[in-house]
């Protein structure tokens, strides 16, 4: 069950809908928007899957019923209006029904989003381990030999931005990011807990 005050919506002001918009939890791409009535945001916070409501055929509809690529709603969260809902989710296939990521565009995980894409790769790669995958070799050898490639790659950053050219600096630092997004996934962390050490530094006084 999805936590959300439901009774602070406000259907009233869009004749009975809210705006209701999908946004990658991972990537923080927005994946989608569509309209929900009130038995719609129901069934979406007591199922955790995304159910809308269609203004032309005037019904609901669960999205992936007919695809199979779902929206699971991992969190809500109303605007200060109440008249639109932001919905955290995990996407299980392409959200637009054109069969590209989001509906806003062809670029899946633009930005600083790919960070968040990329841990999603490794994840899946742990998950269904292959010889010919070095995530998932890597990750077999073991938490120590993860750390050890961290360490290594931080010493080629380093050096490359002392003594490297710009196109070297950006090689070497995607391989750390890589190796330490890993290091965390092999430790049982996530960009989540680093990202939550940021934000408690960044409170007023710190």
């Amino acid at each position: 069950m999805i936590a959300l005050d439901i009774s602070k919506a406000d259907f009233d002001k869009g004749g009975g809908l809210i705006c209701a918009i999908a946004q990658d939890r991972l990537t923080l791409q927005v994946l989608m928007v569509a309209w929900m009535d009130r038995a719609a945001l129901e069934e979406t916070l007591a199922s955790g899957e995304a159910t809308f409501f269609s203004r032309s055929r005037q019904t609901r509809w669960r999205k992936g019923e007919t695809s199979g690529h779902r929206l699971r709603v991992v969190g809500a969260t109303l605007d200060c209006d109440g008249d639109a809902v932001l919905l955290m989710v995990e996407p299980l296939g392409p959200a637009c029904h054109r069969g590209t990521v989001s509906c806003f565009g062809e670029e899946a995980a633009p930005g600083i989003g790919r960070l968040g894409a990329l841990e999603r790769t490794i994840a899946a790669r742990a998950a269904a381990p292959s010889e010919t995958s070095h995530t998932a070799r890597l990750l077999a050898q073991g938490v120590k030999r993860v750390a050890q490639k961290v360490g290594e790659e931080g010493v080629e950053t380093a050096l490359a931005g002392a003594a490297g050219d710009d196109a070297e600096l950006c090689a070497e630092s995607a391989d750390l990011l890589f190796h330490l997004i890993l290091l965390l996934k092999a430790r049982g962390l996530s960009l989540a807990n680093v990202t939550a050490v940021l934000a408690a530094r960044a409170e007023p006084g710190r």
